[in-house]
């Protein structure tokens, strides 16, 4: 780790050095490229100050023990002791550090949410979802996008697809994908009996052109009248697209805007969104760690969170994570979970890490 640790050092310096160079300077694209690469590595070369300056302080402090009479020993062996320990907590948080990152954890991502079953119920707790996912998105200050939703005109919705666009917001929001379950009494049911409903969310990096390549000639491009809830006519031109990538078999529409030009590129992006997880949901299988799709097939038994009214409970079954603060997840404060979550991965990386050196 300390070689490592130590080109990154040197890396760090080079690029420092570079971003005065007048060649640099004079590129635009190039400086950002090379500011950008310095930025990444600052925390790193930081704390692997910070860690070197502790080991230097308790090394000090331990010299220092065996040349003082028995009391001032014991005050400067306490305060070696106490270097050591902040520096064997530095040394654990560098792990982290150096570990491998997502290159498309600082993507934008595109967050689909489908009622699965449940009929009316799960189409009001995927609305549920969507608020508390944009509620938790504009507490961090991100923007939250809308670009296609289908409603059950009772105030739920059967699926709903939406951007958030904000610096790592696929590393935070990733973990979200699988099918949420919710455990409650309808409102709409006289006898107070508990009904389980689900939804299923799926989170996906928003793809650029230089992720995701797709051939016009693969496209089979659909245009028809948009309609509204129970086939009601909201537009009177052929506005609505619907786009098929024929490999693969996707299909994305799109209806929410009065332009079919609009809509076509918000397909675009949604369907190249797809593949991008396509494709690494396949690398992953090739790799022996896949995990279910995320979409999966909205069944009960296909959980990975329950939210449980009676109770005031939300448990993630991944990590056996439970608050019973229901109404503060539902209403954003998702930190917690989130956190726990990260930290998760963080731990099976690093144990994968040492897996591999052994």
């Amino acid at each position: 780790m300390r070689a490592r640790l130590e080109d990154l050092v040197a890396t760090h310096a080079e690029l420092e050095q570079a971003m005065t160079d007048p060649e640099v300077l004079g590129d635009q694209e190039r400086y950002a490229t090379t500011a950008k690469r310095h930025a990444d590595l600052s925390e790193v070369v930081s704390a692997w100050g910070e860690y070197a300056q502790l080991l230097e302080d308790a090394e000090a402090a331990e010299e220092l023990a065996r040349e003082s009479g028995p009391d001032d020993a014991a005050m400067f062996r306490a305060e070696a002791a106490e270097g050591r320990a902040a520096a064997e907590a530095m040394e654990d948080r560098l792990k982290v550090l150096l570990l491998p990152k997502d290159p498309l954890d600082e993507k934008n991502v595109i967050l689909e949410i489908r009622a699965g079953a449940g009929g009316d119920e799960a189409g009001l707790f995927a609305a549920e979802l969507e608020r508390m996912y944009v509620r938790y998105a504009e507490g961090r200050r991100w923007k939250v996008n809308r670009l296609s939703v289908s409603e059950t005109g009772i105030g739920g919705v059967k699926e709903v697809t939406f951007e958030v666009n904000g610096t790592g917001a696929y590393s935070v929001l990733k973990h979200e994908s699988g099918v949420h379950r919710v455990q409650r009494v309808p409102q709409t049911e006289s006898g107070g009996r508990i009904h389980t409903s689900t939804a299923s969310v799926a989170v996906m990096p928003e793809a650029e052109d230089v992720d995701v390549q797709v051939d016009p000639n693969d496209l089979k491009i659909d245009v028809y009248r948009s309609s509204g809830p129970g086939g009601q006519s909201v537009n009177t031109t052929d506005s609505a697209v619907r786009i098929t990538h024929v490999p693969t078999g996707l299909v994305v529409a799109m209806q929410d805007e009065k332009s079919q030009l609009q809509n076509r590129e918000k397909a675009l992006r949604v369907l190249k969104s797809r593949l991008l997880q396509a494709e690494r949901d396949r690398v992953a299988a090739e790799r022996a760690d896949a995990r279910a799709s995320q979409i999966g097939t909205g069944d009960r038994s296909e959980k990975i969170r329950t939210y449980n009214f009676p109770q005031s409970r939300v448990t993630d079954h991944r990590i056996g994570f439970t608050t019973h603060d229901l109404d503060g997840v539902l209403g954003g404060d998702l930190s917690e979970l989130i956190d726990a979550l990260s930290a998760q991965e963080q731990t099976q990386k690093l144990q994968a890490l040492t897996d591999g050196d052994t």
